[in-house]
């Protein structure tokens, strides 16, 4: 190997230092073997060595072990994580552990892993500022362990090798580096930076045109309508229902006239039909994924039984790109790829088996199982429709929305991040989520505004849209049975601020543009942490309610009683101003500009069509502490790619201050185009809001004289003043909290945290006491599934789900919440009717830190004397409801009270389990890929009956109780406890 190591690591070795060469340019390092690469641009670049001679700082080890290939690579002692791509929870990834398996999660949480998205990568930040990146580049389901100080772990099936990428002097740097190798964003239509308007469902094309057409009359910026699934005749791609959709063509006539683009969705599940004429040109041409024994192989997905497109293939990948082609005439702008992991019902795996057969092309790996192409399923039919919008129109940039992806995807599409909960701990994650993901490579992405799953309130939502009005790709989305979501459900209040929101975000679309031209160019991140302002600061590194968009900073607040102007602004090292465009309120984010930078800014305008070459232009401007500041503007026709033959603007502007005069002027020009006669509009800032306004030609010399001192004083002392007056003047949105059956317990709306020894567990009072979060902190695991409202571990009084406890409140009886590392309890009960309540103790105890103890009782308090002092009939039923992470590797183990042993698989069905059948006092979960069980041991005098249910990507594990009346001396009780173990 080009003579860097003397030791070579043949292919049937078991460990050592991994073997490198040189590929791509120079800092860029291959270790070990060679496979086809789905992530780099051409597998050739990744393979073929460059001729360099340096040695890379850091070499990683391997370890082989049961068809693993375990990839250790360790950093100095301070260095921060990041990347993993598409991750719920915090922005630091330090700590955490991070599975690749592009999943259907709908309704996730903060711990909930995997997600839709595969990114096996890790950006790190050493101690000095500088950033190494490393690409564990394989496709097939993945392990990255940063639960290690300083340690970066990949853990896949055997082999694959492992890419670095510097260290280089910024994460800028890497990530510049990481697009040479796996490309950069596609250069985005400019009406795509816009807002977009969304809902599951839309059910006709009258409410399509209420909905544009109440935007303008409010005159709320927007963009696009989004066509979620209803619109299709029956589920089925590519048609469109004769009722509620007659004539796609003149709906979308009426948009295109309102200043509106439609964008419309299409999924991989294709009806089993014969007559359907995608099902049969399909299987004309057999493009279907077979199952292992060579027929199609059949999911239920939303149409019914469904056959899935296997984009493998080159001609499958071109037979679908037919189909989009023909399907745009129809008045199809955008389309939103959904389901695409490729999600299938009622299957515990959520997702087709792994045994299925792609007949891949050579270059892609060739025929292989489906998990080997799982992860990249998504990527390859975003692939293919991106192509097809191509083949309508070549004079058109195709916008194609995806759920899953993989690393590389952002060449053919943007991305959400799925099903998320309307609620404060979404808006707050969502930011980390977006930063993630441009850390990851896939720089066009955003949130559901206000949350897909549950209702918004008023204030959240205006929080949300006043964050989110930010973010690079900027959607508003809301499911079927919550309240309406649009700017204007949540009153006047909300209303104004999503108009300000938005009003911002369109005035600001000249710096956004040009950062996505920056990003497709160059392939620089469009948002990124504050800490990329200053990498060498620690304390940047786990901010997470600001993020940066080229030069100006956004501080945002997500705590609901914390106006914005309340939180605490920790700005990173130099010179930073303060600006707004006399909107500031305390829902919205604060706004500040680096010193030595300049930002355009377009008139505000309802769409982004409005805007004209020839409008006036905006620049702001912050000088840095040797008087000077530049930035640059992009500007085309914003579509077409007339731009790749220079047909474009590119201009360089810099302000210099020269005595008491600053002089702001053009420096450079790129591109093909002739500058526009125009008038240019400078706002100089001066600090705290403050500014000096001055006019002149574009293209010419902007003058503007500097005030004394005495004066730019008293100008930054008036600013704040004013900034202060509006903010304690705005009309503050009200905080409603719309809970049904709400008694307003004081803390009943938040959520309790007991953490102590190995447990971190998350408790919600107001509907039924559950527990929503039990995460076990040395194995990095999330056990419960669950949102708020539904599932997690639950406990109810009767035989029937559900029944009396699932939903009552629950009122603390005591608590004890010692110092970190001690004792922790909670004890709460609900009243479940007839005299009776559901009482549950919860505890963490620091002599047995490994062990999180439940004793739960139905306890008679006030049984009248009329019933001979008894209840009705009732029974203690526990119902967890856990993750299963690897359905294929994981059971449910167990021995009999007479001794015999069992294995429950998912495929097995609801089971009861009583008598001499019933547990021995103990029953695991096994996961086999993470090498642990969630052990659950009981009092067997206290439990009648055991039930397993396997779901979706779900299993129940579940305590039964007799069933039989109760009295104040005889409560029924289950005494339980959970514990991780280690599996051999």
């Amino acid at each position: 190997m080009a003579g860097h190591e003397e030791k070579t690591v043949t292919s049937d070795a078991k460990a050592g230092n991994m073997i490198f060469e040189p590929i791509l340019e120079d800092g860029v390092f291959r270790f070990d073997c060679s496979y086809p690469s789905l992530s780099f641009i051409t597998t050739k670049d990744r393979d073929t060595p460059i001729i360099s001679h340096p040695v890379p700082s850091y070499i990683p080890t391997f370890e082989c072990v049961l068809g693993k290939q375990i990839v250790k690579l360790e950093l100095p002692t301070g260095t921060s994580f990041y990347g993993t791509g598409e991750v719920s929870g915090p922005l630091e990834r330090t700590g955490k552990r991070v599975f690749t398996w592009n999943t259907d999660s709908y309704g996730y949480g903060p711990e909930t892993m995997p997600l839709y998205q595969s990114h096996p990568w890790v950006l790190a930040i050493l101690p000095n500022g500088e950033a190494l990146g490393v690409l564990a580049d394989t496709t097939q389901r993945c392990e990255i362990d940063l639960r290690k100080e300083s340690i970066i772990q990949f853990i896949a099936s055997a082999s694959y090798p492992v890419i670095t990428f510097g260290p280089f002097a910024s994460p800028t740097a890497v990530l510049k580096s990481l697009s040479h190798a796996i490309g950069t964003v596609f250069m985005p239509p400019k009406w795509a930076l816009g807002y977009q308007q969304c809902r599951w469902s839309y059910n006709s094309d009258k409410r399509v045109r209420e909905i544009a057409e109440t935007f303008r009359k409010k005159g709320i910026p927007c963009d696009v309508i989004w066509m979620d699934i209803d619109y299709m005749d029956g589920f089925r791609c590519f048609t469109f229902d004769q009722e509620r959709f007659p004539d796609p063509q003149s709906l979308v006539k009426d948009l295109n006239d309102m200043g509106f683009k439609a964008t419309w969705m299409l999924d991989p599940g294709i009806k089993c039909e014969e007559g359907y004429f995608v099902y049969d040109s399909g299987s004309e041409s057999d493009v279907w994924v077979q199952r292992a024994d060579g027929r199609p192989f059949i999911g239920e997905v939303w149409p019914g039984p469904c056959v899935f497109p296997d984009f493998t293939q080159s001609k499958v990948r071109s037979w679908w790109a037919s189909l989009v082609k023909d399907f745009i005439p129809n008045g199809v702008d955008g389309i939103w790829n959904d389901m695409n992991e490729p999600a299938v019902f009622k299957v515990a795996t959520k997702t087709m088996p792994e045994s299925n057969i792609h007949r891949g092309d050579d270059e892609l790996g060739g025929c292989q199982e489906h998990s080997y192409y799982h992860n990249v399923f998504g990527m390859l039919m975003a692939r293919s429709t991106f192509e097809g919008m191509k083949l309508a129109n070549e004079n058109k940039r195709p916008f194609v929305l995806t759920r899953a992806g993989f690393i590389g995807s952002q060449k053919y599409a943007a991305t959400w991040t799925g099903d998320n909960v309307s609620n404060w701990e979404h808006l707050h994650m969502s930011i980390s989520m977006v930063l993630q993901l441009g850390l990851s490579g896939q720089p066009f992405s955003g949130p559901d505004i206000g949350g897909f799953v549950e209702n918004a309130t008023p204030k959240l939502f205006g929080r949300w849209m006043g964050v989110g009005a930010m973010f690079p790709f900027c959607r508003g989305h809301s499911k079927k049975g919550s309240f309406d979501h649009e700017p204007w459900s949540f009153g006047d209040e909300c209303e104004e601020v999503c108009r300000r929101a938005l009003k911002r975000r369109y005035r600001l679309i000249p710096h956004l543009y040009t950062l996505f031209y920056d990003a497709h160019i160059m392939g620089t991140p469009v948002m990124t942490p504050t800490f990329f302002a200053d990498p060498t600061n620690p304390s940047l590194r786990t901010i997470e309610n600001s993020f940066l968009l080229g030069p100006l900073l956004v501080y945002a607040s997500t705590i609901p009683d914390q106006g914005t102007e309340e939180s605490q602004h920790e700005l990173p090292k130099g010179i930073w101003l303060r600006f707004d465009f006399d909107d500031s309120h305390p829902d919205l984010p604060t706004l500040y500009l680096q010193g030595g930078s300049i930002i355009p800014l377009g008139p505000p305008h309802q769409h982004v069509g409005e805007a004209n070459f020839s409008d006036d232009l905006t620049l702001v401007v912050a000088l840095d502490e040797k008087g000077q500041a530049k930035g640059v503007l992009f500007e085309d026709d914003g579509d077409g790619y007339e731009f790749t033959k220079g047909g474009y603007l590119l201009t360089h502007y810099v302000a210099e201050r020269r005595y008491s005069v600053i002089i702001v002027r053009v420096s450079k020009t790129e591109g093909s185009w002739k500058r526009p006669k125009r008038r240019l509009q400078v706002l100089l800032l001066l600090g705290e809001g403050a500014m000096i306004k001055a006019w002149g030609m574009d293209g010419g010399f902007v003058i503007i004289w500097m005030p004394s001192e005495l004066d730019v004083s008293e100008l930054v002392s008036t600013s704040e003043k004013h900034y202060k007056t509006r903010l304690e003047g705005s009309k503050h949105i009200p905080d409603v909290e719309d809970i049904s059956g709400s008694k307003g317990v004081e803390l009943s709306r938040i959520a309790i945290e007991l953490k102590c020894g190995d447990w971190i567990v998350k408790i919600v009072p107001w509907i039924g006491g559950r527990i929503i979060s039990m995460g076990h902190l040395p194995s990095g695991t999330q056990w419960l599934h669950s949102r708020i409202e539904i599932d997690g571990y639950e406990e109810y009084s009767g035989t029937e789900y559900p029944s009396a406890g699932c939903y009552e409140e629950y009122n603390i009886i005591e608590r004890d919440f010692e110092h970190a590392g001690e004792n922790e309890s909670l004890i709460l009960e609900g009243d479940i009717g007839g005299g009776l309540v559901l009482q549950r103790k919860i505890s963490i105890r620091k002599d047995d830190p490994k062990i999180l103890h439940i004793d739960s009782s139905i306890i008679a308090q006030k049984v009248g004397a009329g019933s001979g002092g008894f209840s009705r009939l009732v029974c203690l039923r526990v119902h967890p409801t856990f993750i299963v992470l690897h359905p294929m590797e994981t059971f449910v183990s167990f021995t009999s009270i007479d001794g015999s042993k069992h294995e429950i698989q998912p495929e097995s069905g609801d089971r009861f389990y009583e008598g001499n059948l019933l547990p021995n006092g103990e029953w695991m979960l096994v996961d086999k890929c993470l090498g642990i069980a969630l052990v659950n041991q009981f009092n067997v005098n206290e439990v009648c009956k055991c039930f397993i249910h396997w779901g979706t990507g779900t299993v129940n594990l579940e305590l039964w109780s007799e069933d039989r009346p109760v009295s104040r001396h005889s409560p029924l009780i289950i005494s339980h406890q959970y514990e991780v173990r280690g599996t051999s």
